[in-house]
């Protein structure tokens, strides 16, 4: 098949399984980048279900080829910043970066996001991952048997990313003015991640700007509580972990670029 073929052939699968959205999507263009939007919009909506395995064959192979289109970013590359010989900036997008582990911005659910082709983190992580993520997570919340508190961290397979695993992590939600609790959880969220990451062996991890944006926790103070968080526990620990801060927007690139002294050179996507 080729890539539309695929593309269409998994649409069909998804509505077999979501008769509810054929109307919808037979109104769609027949163009390929449309057939593509579609494809990612049916995969956030499904809930978790029994995964087909003639349907995750050809979405690996699918997602692999626009993981190796898109180009993968080696952690280990990423040179170091002034401010700590084991941490790094870069900015571009997190599903790119070769990383042991990126950090996902998750909500208390832990299933990923349900709007079709938002333009979280979250969504962005789980559509370049692949089914197989979401249920991992449906899993693990099961056997939980209750939402993920703020401030803790869940470790996943990456499954199609070039990232072996995926943390999963719920900060803080900024409602009026910022609270000193906020502070405190944000900065949990690191430890967590970092925490869980040694435990397991692992030699990079990625972070993204956690509960800026959709959960309003001010940028600039999320950047200091980040860095300060990731350096006291590297200093206590020892730990010969890589991180990297991994931003998208040119706000966040900056304050983070003041904050590490990074290279504008060395730290940016390139075009």
């Amino acid at each position: 098949m080729d890539r539309l073929e695929q593309i269409r052939y998994l649409i069909d699968i998804l509505l077999f399984e979501l008769p509810q959205y054929r109307e919808q999507a037979a109104r769609r263009s027949q163009d390929e980048d449309s057939q593509r939007r579609l494809l990612r919009g049916l995969m956030n909506l499904r809930p978790p279900l029994p995964l087909r395995g003639d349907f995750l064959a050809v979405q690996d192979q699918l997602l692999i080829a626009e993981r190796q289109a898109r180009g993968v970013v080696e952690a280990d590359a990423l040179p170091a910043c002034a401010r700590g010989p084991r941490m790094s900036l870069w900015q571009g997008d997190i599903t790119r970066l070769g990383a042991d582990a990126i950090v996902n911005a998750a909500n208390s659910a832990l299933l990923g996001c349900f709007v079709p082709c938002h333009g979280c983190i979250d969504n962005a992580i789980h559509s370049a991952a692949g089914l197989q993520l979401r249920d991992e997570c449906s899993r693990i919340m099961a056997a939980q048997g209750h939402p993920e508190p703020t401030g803790r961290a869940k470790l996943t397979a990456g499954y199609n990313l070039p990232a072996q695993h995926v943390l999963h992590t719920v900060g803080p939600i900024v409602r009026g003015p910022l609270r000193q609790e906020d502070c405190e959880l944000l900065a949990s969220c690191y430890r967590a991640c970092l925490s869980l990451a040694a435990e397991h062996g692992l030699s990079s991890v990625a972070f993204c700007c956690i509960s800026t944006g959709e959960f309003h926790f001010p940028n600039d103070k999320a950047a200091a509580i980040a860095v300060e968080t990731v350096e006291g526990f590297l200093r206590q620990t020892g730990s010969d972990l890589k991180v990297i801060f991994n931003v998208f927007k040119d706000e966040d690139y900056a304050l983070y670029r003041a904050l590490l002294g990074a290279d504008r050179a060395s730290s940016r996507s390139d075009p």
